[in-house]
């Protein structure tokens, strides 16, 4: 007697108000979810996968364009269903059955219910979205508290909740109740080994211009040791323009010693781990000026493990939990120039050495193949949890 032919597979949207060719994290979902699931993506920008039916929202429309005299007036609702991205995605989904619904980001999450999906919605927050942008005070005043009502009255309601770090997790529970799985940045694993620590040592930074991560500590740490011993490193900033008036002020810092520093255009994210490889050591100084900040446990801080770099970070304690446990490197006391170009003085040769293969001996167990798994048991569950 043969076998009953197989069922259709569950169909998963996945549902992101972001370019998903360029969004790490979301194309690690899909990456995952389309090993066991038929999805379906809807977003900006052109397919991120071959294979898989994506729904491309127009080019143009921007996520968070807000109604301001609707949100001043506290008519959360309407100013969100008045958002010219909601209303295209939902536009482009009528009609449209799903059993589950992946909802990247706070803003996606209402939408994401509305569409009603047979068995639930699963929120992925990624970062803490009420204090996202808490140093601007238009911000704090006018939109955390729309965020906060997404929080309360959609997210709340979603079948589960994901977000990047235990610190952002505990706060989400500890304001709005719900219980919130870690779920990291992890990078897919890269089968390679360490390479032999070069002379002088080269060090990096990958990721975005931000002005308030005052990229600019790292640079002015580096030339400190310029200043003491000419020659003994070089460091290298790959920075996205998001804010190119302050890309030019870092330029403009890295020309008093441009041997020793140079800012760099970003690098398409398929040849990252390539170019990561080619350094000694990864950096990433990050204040704690607002909590998200405070609590970053960022995609780089996997890829310098991935390309099997020694790692150097400032207090920061999602970071420093990981660095401590797999004994990846070094963190400085402070958050300032002079106390991180102390922590630099403490990566001789032979420790960055020991260092890299201690980011080789942890690249299994800090990999998207270890990590992203949790990502298809909560999917499991939700669809489980409707049949029963």
């Amino acid at each position: 007697m043969s076998a009953p032919a197989p069922g259709p597979r569950p169909r998963v949207l996945v549902l992101c108000f972001s370019p998903l060719e360029r969004d790490a994290r979301v194309l690690r979902q899909i990456d995952t979810l389309c090993t066991e699931y038929e999805v379906t993506t809807c977003g900006y920008g052109p397919a991120p996968r071959e294979g898989v039916e994506h729904l491309r929202l127009p080019d143009g429309l921007t996520a968070w364009r807000l109604n301001r005299p609707l949100v001043i007036a506290r008519r959360f609702r309407r100013a969100y269903w008045s958002q010219e991205t909601v209303v295209a995605a939902w536009t482009a989904l009528q009609g449209r059955i799903f059993d589950v619904i992946v909802a990247d980001d706070v803003e996606t999450v209402p939408l994401a219910l509305a569409l009603r999906p047979r068995a639930g919605v699963h929120a992925d927050l990624h970062e803490y979205s009420p204090r996202l942008k808490e140093q601007q005070p238009q911000w704090r005043f006018f939109v955390a508290p729309y965020i906060r009502w997404i929080c309360r009255n959609a997210v709340a309601d979603a079948t589960s909740v994901t977000t990047v770090a235990e610190g952002l997790a505990r706060e989400y529970e500890a304001e709005f109740g719900f219980r919130t799985t870690v779920l990291t940045n992890a990078a897919p694993f890269q089968d390679r080994t360490p390479t032999t620590v070069q002379d002088p040592v080269r060090m990096v930074h990958s990721g975005a211009a931000m002005p308030a991560r005052k990229l600019e500590v790292m640079i002015e740490a580096v030339l400190e040791l310029e200043a003491e011993r000419p020659g003994a490193v070089r460091f290298d900033l790959y920075l996205t323009p998001n804010h190119p008036e302050y890309v030019e002020r870092l330029r403009a810092l890295a020309q008093t010693a441009p041997e020793a520093v140079r800012v760099l255009d970003p690098v398409p994210h398929t040849e990252l781990p390539e170019t990561l490889a080619r350094y000694d050591v990864g950096l990433f100084a990050c204040p704690d000026t607002t909590f998200s900040l405070e609590h970053a446990l960022p995609n780089k801080f996997f890829d310098y493990v991935q390309a099997r770099l020694a790692i150097a970070i400032s207090p920061s304690p999602e970071m420093k939990r990981l660095l401590d446990r797999h004994d990846l490197g070094v963190a400085s006391e402070r958050m300032d120039a002079t106390s991180f170009a102390e922590a630099l003085r403490r990566l001789t040769p032979a420790e960055i050495s020991r260092f890299k293969n201690r980011s080789h001996a942890a690249a299994q167990a800090l990999s998207a193949e270890e990590e992203m798994p949790k990502l298809v048991r909560i999917v499991e569950d939700i669809l489980e949890g409707a049949d029963r």
